[in-house]
């Protein structure tokens, strides 16, 4: 099919081969220099008169969005201000990122665009996603070619359904915008070409009542859809994405705990298909604690670990800890009894009334708590605190939402049985942390090994500045989809998985006190390098890479696109 425009690197240099003219130059995000474009350019593309007699230098113009970005009173406003950017310079949008990608993560992802998906409806602007709607199941295969995009032109396609948005639950329609914001991470952190991505929302309908109640709701107006309809959409949706476009990998964001681990276990066998908050977050969560566990010198089958939020992510976690402690020398049962999970309703036992499947393995037997003691505040000690009291956990994973759940009382009891308690308090945004890294390290008196999920200030103490490590997955899932754009694997397994893991905490190498266990995302395009690397590796090892090593390696650095205003060269048409 005929087309405006297309961008290709030839000889290190990025080309843009254009058939529009004039206004509709100026239309194309991708295409847009704005005042950037010379005066010859101007000419050549029909612009003259339609821009400002002025030519400035990218440097010039970055450092005018710059000043403009931080004139707006809040991080939403920022945000809505990035967002009107990409959809006028993407080019400058992402090269803004790239220089303050540490600053302006935290805008363009979370924790503000939670707020950006609860106002969606109230301020819809240029549509970015693909809508698809139980209700139209019929209008999957259409939706998704309107992009115009061929079968080996999509790399990526983030899809969520939008039932566990961060920590704000289910957001409908709006959850379109988690998928966007993903896809700007994978282009700002590994250099995943913008236009080689689809953001998806499976709109199933939505049970937050504010939303139907809502006039100007644009999402399905009925509550959520469960059960053998749900799944036909999903199964619709994936094997026609995967028909379509069979080179991408399918990326499952945000499903509820209901859906998200049977979802992932019915296609990943099929498909080249990655659940971010299942795989994602075990993995930089995962390196976290391996980070810890070298600057202390110890074993993780050593461990007894306490997961306080056994929902997606903190099984997720678990799951991987497990895998790794197997491959230590653990058979699986022993590897299992070195873990306690609790969710709302306390410690997961075998009578439990509300486990799920993916949770079973976890559940304790009545007679592994005999001789338990209780504690004042933790009725029959089945809660976090009985837990503690009786565990002596060396690692402590918060995944709850439940903010301030990790007591002083809780922390110094943990902290009184092991030399150097790693505490890992993970949940987002910084409202719902379950302890504030200052707490930790005071209630410890320095010796905690802490992560957070949000970002937070270094924190001093006894003179000490001890950095606070992020566990964000964007450490993770951006090199994890550049490594699977440069081998093109069949199929995702837990071994590639944890080998990006393990790359990210080998790239943290200060073991002194007070050191980061993790990266700093101002690193994140070598980070995202060295993951890819890591699962190009392990891919081509599992005889699962669709290309041979040498050629995988080569494409690493490839399929990393510069955000640089392209040359133009003008032709009559450019087909596709």
């Amino acid at each position: 099919m005929a087309r405006g425009f297309s961008i290709d690197k030839r000889g290190g240099e990025y080309v843009a081969s254009v058939a529009i003219r004039g206004r509709d130059i100026l239309r194309t995000p991708l295409l847009n220099q704005g005042t950037g474009f010379s005066a010859q350019a101007r000419e050549q593309l029909g612009l003259v008169g339609l821009l400002p007699p002025q030519v400035l230098t990218m440097r010039a113009q970055l450092d005018r969005v710059y000043t403009q970005l931080h004139r707006q009173p809040t991080d939403l406003a920022k945000y809505v201000f990035m967002n009107d950017m990409l959809d006028r310079n993407e080019t400058l949008f992402y090269r803004l990122i790239s220089e303050h990608i540490e600053e302006l993560l935290p805008i363009i992802y979370t924790p503000t665009v939670g707020e950006a998906i609860q106002e969606f409806s109230q301020w819809f602007l240029r549509p970015r996603g693909v809508f698809l709607d139980i209700d139209h199941p019929e209008a999957i295969e259409d939706a998704l070619k309107a992009h115009g995009r061929s079968a080996d032109e999509i790399d990526i396609i983030v899809a969520t359904d939008s039932e566990g948005i961060l920590g704000i639950g289910d957001q409908g329609v709006g959850g379109v915008m988690i998928a966007v914001g993903k896809l700007s991470v994978y282009t700002a952190a590994a250099g995943i070409h913008p236009h080689r991505m689809l953001p998806v929302v499976l709109d199933t309908g939505t049970n937050n009542e504010d939303l139907l109640a809502d006039p100007g709701y644009l999402g399905v107006r009925h509550a959520r859809v469960r059960g053998e309809r749900y799944d036909k959409f999903i199964r619709a949706y994936a094997e026609t994405a995967h028909r379509l476009f069979p080179n991408a990998m399918l990326h499952w964001e945000d499903f509820g705990a209901a859906n998200a681990h049977r979802v992932l276990a019915t296609y990943r066998d099929d498909y080249c298909t990655f659940n971010d908050d299942i795989e994602g977050t075990a993995a930089v969560v995962v390196a976290a604690v391996l980070s810890a566990l070298a600057t202390l010198g110890e074993r993780l089958s050593d461990q007894r670990i306490v997961v306080f939020g056994a929902g997606t992510a903190g099984i997720g976690i678990a799951d991987m800890l497990i895998d790794l402690m197997v491959d230590e020398g653990l058979t699986r049962p022993e590897a299992y009894r070195r873990f306690w999970a609790l969710n709302s309703a306390g410690l997961i036992s075998s009578d439990h009334d509300r486990i799920r499947d993916f949770q079973r393995p976890y559940a304790r037997d009545a007679a592994d708590l005999d001789g338990w003691r209780t504690v004042d505040d933790d009725a029959g000690g089945f809660g976090l605190a009985g837990v503690v009291h009786n565990v002596h956990p060396t690692i402590l994973i918060g995944t709850s939402a439940q903010p301030d759940t990790f007591t002083k009382a809780i922390i110094e009891d943990m902290a009184a049985h092991t030399s150097r308690p790693i505490v890992l308090a993970l949940s987002n945004p910084t409202s719902r942390t379950e302890a504030a890294p200052e707490d930790i390290v005071a209630w410890t008196r320095g010796k905690a090994l802490i992560a957070s999920g949000s970002p937070f200030d270094p924190v001093v103490y006894g003179g000490v500045t001890f950095e606070v490590a992020q566990a964000n997955n964007s450490l993770i899932f951006p090199g994890f989809g550049l490594g699977c754009c440069a081998c093109r694997p069949v199929r995702i397994t837990d071994s590639m998985v944890a080998a990006t893991a393990k790359a990210v905490a080998a790239a943290a190498t200060d073991r002194s006190v007070g050191a980061s266990l993790l990266p700093g995302v101002n690193a994140l395009r070598r980070i995202s390098a060295k993951v890819a690397e890591a699962f190009v590796r392990q891919a081509v090892a599992e005889g699962l890479a669709g290309v041979e090593l040498y050629e995988a390696l080569a494409a690493i650095p490839d399929n990393m696109w510069e955000p640089v205003y392209p040359r133009i060269e003008l032709v009559d048409a450019v087909c596709g």
